[in-house]
């Protein structure tokens, strides 16, 4: 006949009623590690032989873990239902030479590279063409509006992308001014309206207001692209708790986008609970971009480390790191 017990919470049907040493060892337990609270009477190690569990017994099993918080445990970075190995993205301008994009590209890991819609040189109709040296078969190409200053310019360039190579995964950026290059928000949120209807998948590039980013989550954007700083400065990350404030809101990925210039700038980003990087001038223009790029690589992936194991809390004063007990 079934015996009904609970353990840590949870009711368990046993086949009969059994010893606590079988019992832990029919559940894979060395009782040697743990010990074990029968309807609130602790068993001794000595009686788990003769101490049996019955019906309606309420049993406590537990064990010694480190103290503080449950850890955080890491996510997979996942962009409109396709996961990725690589929380780098990089992008596809200012290289000296196609082939050098393509060195970088593969020093750095990355899976997905951005790519801008130009018009065809009909001048010179077979010079060298990205894709004979990054494999769209291979990288995820993310067409961009890098240029645009209307929503009208944005989605008319994303519709001859999706006709030149048929993605619908796309990187919409809608721009305020030439100087600044700051998204023109108000023309953002039109342009990801109207691309959506049409059936892109959107990753927009947004300023870093939580506000605006959930605005653009919750009209249906798959990943939010915050600002670190101006594109092509190489300032860093300006605003850490606007960034910080949109990551703890977002259901969607955070991808810091723009304004990255060295490996600690990405690191900072990544340690702020972003879910990816995505750069192109801090590679593209270092001395050694394919060295830069195997910097950013491992930068991004210390920052991401640094998150999920959690960081110290800061303190205002000095704090010992070895015990002031027993000093001589």
């Amino acid at each position: 006949m079934d015996v009904t017990v609970t353990i840590n919470g949870e009711a368990r049907q046993l086949g009969s009623s059994v010893s606590v040493a079988a019992l832990l060892t029919g559940m894979g337990l060395d009782p040697a590690k743990i010990a074990v609270e029968r309807n609130r009477e602790i068993v001794p190690r000595s009686q788990y032989g003769q101490t049996v569990v019955g019906e309606g017994d309420k049993l406590e099993i537990v064990q010694f873990i480190g103290g503080g918080n449950e850890p955080l445990r890491d996510k997979p970075l996942v962009i409109a239902g396709k996961t990725y190995r690589s929380r780098l993205i990089i992008g596809t301008g200012k290289y000296k030479t196609y082939a050098q994009n393509a060195a970088a590209l593969e020093a750095s890991g990355a899976e997905i590279v951005t790519v801008a819609v130009r018009r065809v040189n009909l001048t010179d109709p077979n010079q060298e063409r990205l894709v004979d040296f990054i494999d769209p078969e291979k990288y995820t190409y993310l067409p961009n509006t890098a240029g645009c200053f209307t929503g009208e310019d944005a989605v008319r360039t994303l519709r001859l992308a999706r006709e030149a190579g048929g993605w619908t995964l796309v990187k919409l950026e809608v721009l305020g001014d030439k100087k600044t290059l700051y998204p023109n928000m108000i023309e953002t949120l039109r342009a990801t309206e109207l691309l959506l209807k049409e059936g892109f998948q959107v990753m927009v590039y947004c300023s870093d207001d939580p506000l605006m980013a959930k605005r653009l989550e919750e009209l249906g954007a798959c990943a939010i692209m915050p600002l670190a700083a101006p594109i092509g400065s190489g300032l860093g990350v300006q605003n850490p708790v606007g960034i910080r404030m949109i990551v703890e809101e977002a259901q969607v990925p955070v991808i810091v986008d723009a304004g990255v210039g060295t490996a600690s700038d990405a690191a900072v980003a990544m340690e702020l609970g972003c879910d990816a990087v995505l750069m192109n001038t801090a590679i593209a223009e270092a001395k050694d971009p394919i060295m830069m790029a195997r910097a950013m690589r491992h930068a991004v992936e210390a920052g991401r480390l640094a998150y999920v194991a959690g960081r110290m809390a800061k303190k205002r004063y000095a704090d010992p790191s070895s015990p002031l007990a027993g000093l001589i």
